[in-house]
C-alpha cells in the first residue's frame, strides 16, 4: 500500500492514485499506470496537467451527478486528447437529498453504500463494461471526494479481477489520509470547498475502512463472493475476463 508509486502527487487534486501493484488470485498482480481512482478532476491546474500528460490518460469516467457537474466544472478536455465519460452512480449527492441522523461514522457509511449498491447496480453495470474496453486505457474514474462512488467501483473492479477483500479495504481507507489533505488545501486555497466542508455532517467526509469491511461481507454472505454479486446484476463473463487481461500481470 505503501508503493511511492501509489498516490499521484497534483497540487489541486489530493486522492488521485494507482490501483497497480496490488496482489490478486492465482500469484497475479495488478499493472501499473492502466486504471487510476480519483477525486474532483475539475480542479486540475496547469502544473497538474503536466503529470496527467505523463500518464497518457485516453479515458475519464465522471461518477459525479449533472447538477456536480455544473456547478463544480468537469474535466479541463480543451487540454488533453482523451475521452470524456458521465456515468452518474446516483441522481442526488448526500448533501443535496434526506439521510437518515446517523452519527456514528461506519453506520452512516454502510446506509449510504447498500443504497448506492441498490440504486445504481445498473450504473455500475455501465462502468465496468466501459472500463474493460481495451481502448480506454488508461484511464481514471472518479467522482467529488474520490471516496464513496469512486471507493464502491474500485472495490467490485478489483474483487472482479481477484484481489483480495483486505487489500480493496487497505485501498479504501488511503482516502482518509486525502481527505485530511484535501481539508487542509481548501482551507488555504478554496475558501467557499472549505465553508461546505465545515457545514457539512462529519460523516459525510468519512473513510472508516471498517464500513467497507462490513459491505463485503454482506455482498460475501448474500452471493457467495463480490465477484458472484458483479455476475448478478449484470456484468459479463466476457467483460471480467477482458478486465482481467486488461488489468493483470504475472
Amino acid at each position: 500500500m505503501s508503493d511511492p508509486r501509489r498516490h499521484i502527487e497534483l497540487q489541486n487534486v489530493h486522492n488521485f492514485r494507482d490501483l497497480g501493484g496490488y496482489p490478486a488470485s492465482g500469484g497475479k498482480q495488478t499493472k501499473w499506470r492502466r486504471m487510476f481512482r480519483a477525486d474532483g478532476l475539475y480542479r486540475l491546474n496547469e502544473h497538474d496537467l503536466v503529470r496527467m500528460r505523463e500518464l497518457q490518460l485516453r479515458s475519464v469516467i465522471d461518477l459525479r451527478t449533472e447538477r456536480e457537474r455544473s456547478e463544480r466544472g468537469v474535466f479541463p478536455v480543451q487540454h488533453l486528447p482523451l475521452q470524456t465519460h458521465h456515468l452518474s452512480i446516483v441522481d442526488v449527492t448526500w448533501s443535496d437529498g434526506e439521510t437518515p441522523q446517523i452519527e456514528d461514522a461506519v453506520e452512516f457509511l454502510v446506509w449510504g453504500y447498500r443504497e448506492m449498491l441498490e440504486i445504481g447496480a445498473l450504473r455500475f453495470v455501465d462502468a465496468l463494461e466501459l472500463l474493460s474496453q481495451h481502448d480506454v486505457l488508461p484511464a481514471v474514474f472518479h467522482c467529488a471526494a474520490g471516496k464513496d462512488r469512486t471507493g464502491l467501483l474500485a472495490a467490485l473492479l478489483l474483487a472482479s479481477i481477484g484481489v483480495s477483500d483486505d487489500v480493496i479495504c487497505a485501498d479504501y481507507g488511503l482516502t482518509q489520509q486525502a481527505m485530511m489533505r484535501t481539508v487542509a488545501w481548501a482551507k488555504v486555497h478554496m475558501p467557499e470547498m472549505a465553508q461546505r466542508y465545515a457545514e457539512m455532517n462529519p460523516v459525510f467526509l468519512a473513510a472508516d475502512p471498517k464500513a467497507m469491511e462490513i459491505i463485503l461481507a454482506e455482498l460475501h454472505a448474500k452471493y457467495g463472493s463480490v465477484s458472484e454479486y458483479v455476475k448478478r446484476i449484470g456484468v459479463s463473463h466476457e467483460t471480467i475476463e477482458r478486465l482481467q487481461h486488461s488489468l493483470l500481470e504475472n
